[in-house]
């Protein structure tokens, strides 16, 4: 039985620049089509702007609040707020409070690295 608790997963820097703790992926247990990871970004912090050109995500807040960019569009979002980001949709988040912004991504197929386009960011 694969049981990953968060306070014993080591965290890793991803290409976009969160801090993420990778729960449950073929790296660690029996999952091999999807990732399950916990990001974190410190207040003012904020990802690069990115897509993945096979990756479908969502973001699940846990704590704190943030601005999401999605393609052209842009809104606040707050705990609870489940953010759905299709394969090859640019995206970024920007912490916006003053305590840790906390989230879940979940990736199919999981996370890699490789599979992380950076852009500029225009802030």
């Amino acid at each position: 039985m694969d049981v990953h608790n968060i306070d014993r997963v080591p965290s890793f820097i991803t290409a976009d620049g969160s801090e993420i703790r990778e729960l449950l992926a073929h790296r660690n247990s029996c999952i091999q089509q999807q990732s399950l990871a916990e990001a974190r970004l410190p207040p003012g912090g904020r990802t690069t702007p990115h897509y993945h050109p096979e990756t479908e995500e969502i973001y699940y807040l846990l704590e704190g609040q943030g601005r999401m960019r999605l393609g052209d569009q842009e809104r606040d979002v707050f705990p609870g707020d489940a953010i759905a980001i299709p394969p090859g949709q640019v995206h970024q988040i920007v912490n916006t409070g003053v305590t840790v912004l906390k989230f879940l991504c979940c990736c199919a197929p999981a996370y890699e690295h490789d599979d992380t386009v950076l852009l500029p960011d225009d802030e």
